[in-house]
This record gives C-alpha cells, sequence and structure tokens, in this order.
C-alpha cells in the first residue's frame, strides 16, 4: 500500500500517522509539502515551490484563492516530474497544497481530504466578532473576503472520494447539504511523546526539590502554570492569559509560568489593531504593568521536551476563540495536566468543567485566576481531573483510538464503486498514461539530493503541535 500524503507543511496532521503505517505495517508512505526534501521516519519528502501568487492587483477577497491555486498548481508539477510516484490512495489538507489538480495524474486514485474549517463572516460562533472587547473594527471588506475563503475549500469537498474534520463543532461549521460527506475524526495524539509519566514529574517528591523544565530552573515548592500558543495573539487569548496570570500571581506568590510559542501572528489579523508595536505580545505588555520576573518565555519546544513540561505542569491554562482546536490542549491532557479552558466550541466538545478538567467564561479573568489558585493551593486535591484527562484522550483521541477510524475510512475510499464506475469508462490522459506504459524507466532517487534525517533528529527538531 502506498499513500501519497499533500500538505503546506511537515510533519503536520499527518507525519505521526505516516510514521505509524511505515513502522507497523510496512506501508510506503510519500509527503509532499513545501518543506525540504529528504527521508524522515521511513517517509519520503518531495519539496514543491510555488511559481506565483496574490498580487497587489488580485482583488483582496480572492487572494486566498488565487494563492491556493497557486498551490495546487505547484503540487501537481511536482508530481509530474516523479512518474515513479504511483500512489494507490492520496490524502490531503484542504486549502494548503490542494489535492484538486491530482486526478489529472492519477485518475483512478481516491482521495480523501481534511476538512479543518468552514469560514463564516458572522454569528453566535463567528471567530470574527468574538473578541468584541477588544474595541477593534473589523473593515468591510474582511467580511466580503470571509464569504469568499471557502472557494477551494468546496472545490476540495466536491472533487475529493472522502472526507473528515477532526471535531463535531468543526463539521457544524460547514453547510448543512455538505455534512453528509464529512466524517468526525481527530488528528490522533502520540501517545509516545505526550503521556504522564507516570505523574512522577509532578509528585510531591518532585515538588520538595529543586528542578530544571525546560531550561527553566523551579524552585522546591514552586508551581508551574503552562500556556502553549503557536503565535502569541488575541484569536488564542495570550492576552487573557497573561491578565489572569497576574492576577494569579498576586493571589498565590510561589508560581511561574511558563510560556511556549512565538510572537507570530498566525490568525486573525492582529497587525491590523497594535499600530506601531511589531507583535501582540508587544501590544499587550505596553497596556498594563505585569510582573515578567514571573514568567518564563522559552520559545518553541521539540515535542518530547514539550512532553516533559506538560507532563510536569500543576495547571495548563488554554484558550481559543470559536476555531479550530488546538493540539496543545490535547497533548497537554495526554500528558495528565489539570486543564483550565476557555467555555467555547470547541473546547467545551472535549473539556468538561469538575470532570476532565476546568472551564471559565473567556472574557473572566477574576474567574481564571481563582479557578488557577484553588489548584495551585491544593495540586492533589484536582489531580483526579488530569487523570481523567489522560484516561479519556488514550481512550478516544489517541492516535491508538482513532486509527481504527481512519483505516477505515481510507479503506471506504479505495473501495468506493462510484470512483471505480467513473473510471472505467474514461481513457487514462496523457500523463496517466506515461506512467502505465513500460517503456517509461521510473525516475531514480538519488541520496545526494536528499536531507536524510535519523528519528533522533527528527524529534530533537520542532514541528511544534501549537
Amino acid at each position: 500500500m502506498h499513500i501519497l500524503y499533500v500538505h503546506q507543511n511537515f510533519p503536520a496532521q499527518f507525519g505521526h500517522i505516516a510514521r505509524h503505517l511505515v513502522e507497523q505495517k510496512g506501508w510506503k508512505c510519500t509527503f509532499v509539502s513545501e518543506t525540504r526534501a529528504g527521508v524522515v521516519g521511513g517517509i519520503e519528502k518531495i519539496q514543491y515551490r510555488i511559481a506565483g501568487g496574490a498580487t497587489a492587483q488580485t482583488h483582496f477577497c480572492s487572494r486566498t484563492f488565487e494563492n491556493a491555486v497557486w498551490h495546487t498548481d505547484a503540487v501537481y508539477h511536482a508530481l509530474k516530474s516523479r512518474p515513479d510516484i504511483r500512489p494507490d490512495l492520496i490524502v490531503g489538507h484542504s486549502g494548503f497544497g490542494s489535492t484538486l489538480f491530482l486526478e489529472e495524474l492519477y485518475p483512478a486514485v481516491p482521495i480523501v481530504n481534511l476538512f479543518e474549517f468552514y469560514y463564516r463572516p458572522h454569528g453566535p460562533d463567528s471567530d470574527m466578532d468574538f473578541r468584541t472587547d477588544l474595541g477593534w473594527v473589523n473593515h468591510d471588506v474582511k467580511y466580503l473576503r470571509a464569504r469568499c475563503r471557502n472557494a477551494m475549500i468546496l472545490l476540495d469537498l466536491q472533487n475529493c472520494t472522502r472526507a473528515y474534520t477532526p471535531t463535531q463543532f468543526q463539521k457544524s461549521r460547514f453547510p448543512a447539504q455538505c455534512q453528509d460527506k464529512l466524517q468526525v475524526i481527530f488528528d490522533g495524539v502520540d501517545r509516545a511523546v505526550y503521556h504522564s509519566y507516570g505523574e512522577q514529574l509532578r509528585s510531591p517528591v518532585a515538588w520538595a526539590q529543586s528542578r530544571t523544565i525546560a531550561g527553566v530552573d523551579v524552585p522546591p515548592g514552586t508551581r508551574i502554570v503552562t500556556y502553549v500558543s503557536r503565535g502569541f495573539e488575541s484569536m488564542r487569548g495570550f492576552d487573557i492569559f497573561m491578565r489572569s496570570a497576574q492576577r494569579i500571581a498576586e493571589l498565590y506568590s510561589d508560581v511561574l509560568f511558563i510560556v511556549v510559542g512565538s510572537e507570530r501572528m498566525a490568525y486573525g489579523g492582529d497587525e491590523n489593531h497594535i499600530g506601531d508595536h511589531k507583535t501582540f505580545k508587544d501590544w499587550v505588555l505596553a497596556r498594563a504593568s505585569f510582573d515578567l520576573s514571573r514568567f518564563r518565555f522559552v520559545g518553541r519546544l521539540p515535542p518530547l521536551e514539550l512532553g516533559r513540561l506538560l507532563a510536569a505542569t500543576d495547571l495548563h491554562i488554554y484558550l481559543t476563540v470559536p476555531f479550530v482546536l488546538s493540539w496543545s490542549m490535547m497533548d497537554a491532557m495526554s500528558c495528565g495536566a489539570v486543564v483550565l479552558a476557555s467555555a467555547t466550541a470547541p473546547v467545551q466538545e472535549i473539556l468538561q468543567d469538575g470532570h476532565n478538567g476546568l472551564l471559565a467564561d473567556f472574557f473572566d479573568v477574576e474567574l481564571f485566576a481563582s479557578k488557577a489558585v484553588s489548584v495551585l493551593r491544593d495540586p492533589a486535591a484536582f489531580r483526579p481531573l488530569g487523570r481523567a484527562a489522560e484516561a479519556m484522550i488514550c481512550e478516544k483521541y489517541s492516535l491508538q483510538a482513532v486509527l481504527p477510524r481512519m483505516l477505515a475510512l481510507y479503506d471506504d475510499a479505495l473501495n468506493d464503486p462510484a470512483l471505480k464506475a467513473a473510471h472505467a469508462l474514461r481513457p487514462p490522459p496523457p500523463v496517466a498514461a506515461a506512467l502505465l506504459s513500460p517503456s517509461v524507466a521510473p525516475r531514480p532517487v538519488s541520496t545526494a539530493d536528499l536531507d536524510v534525517v535519523t528519528d533522533a533528529q527528527r524529534l530533537g527538531r520542532s514541528p511544534f503541535r501549537g
């Protein structure tokens, strides 16, 4: 079995699944992305390079589609130059390096697409309207663009054989007429990396001695609170976290906040509202007085180090507007952390207040602080929440738990009768015919062209599940 994965990034949502299939099932997995070509964990990586994109002359509302087409074109040409790549199944991420053109290369090969989000400009769960507290006014054109951003997503949904999305909330964003095609299957948490280490890293013995965690020296008895985000931005509630953390420190002095991530702004357009400040973090820090001696900004962490930090933390704080769920919350729960999160979708689909974590209103800094302090004053009393979170991830959301459903979806696509019937009457296009011709010798893959990366090196780098 040969699966071709398509995503702008690597490993993204597919890398850990591909690695499992290579190591445990002996399947061949190829990964097409914008990242450097190489061999990682037995997975051949093929790099695609876009040759163009939207310009200042492109209408603002169609730039997303224009850029997506250029990615789609680059994926097509990268694979067209590799006639030795003959997959049995294609799995792609809608909107990033779209699979749309690949039927022209592989006309009888089924396509499974992952769909993360369907954009809606208004409504109670609109990510665009949620942060009314900031007083920011979105320009009309942002709402107009939101009505166009689904163009490639809808094309991908129409043209794929099977489709899935990680949560019920994400499925609910799509039009009703599209939802029957979407199955809900989470990406799968890698329990080899994200687990509780038998609670040894947060045991009373660990608390009683000095520790160094993620490069941070933690004095005896000092509590640890973590926050993880790919970028420090308004959609992930970085400002609410900072205000809550400051209040927590006022109420419970012996605490360190270890903050993982970067100052990039990945979502939401914060850069349009922060004036002369370079980052949203700078904007937040300029608006209030924070005791930064309580904070350790450690940047991005390799997965194993991040897993150890989350297995040591006394409390993990997570916030999001109604949007795509961050892997960091699921990873923290898998590590047995007590998670205090915003009572927003899709968080509430996973985390139940008082059962496997704690919830607070996104905007209620005092509630976040009071719940956090309760945990810090008596961590042992709240350990059942962390244990329940880890058990839930293990049972429902780990890679081992979701893989049977994922493979069943792959199998359904491979055996789709409509696909077989449609292509039985259609002659292969010239490119596909060339692939089938015995006169065409497969292009050899020279190791001189590849950046061969060992598993140890891979784990030492950070794909950063943010």
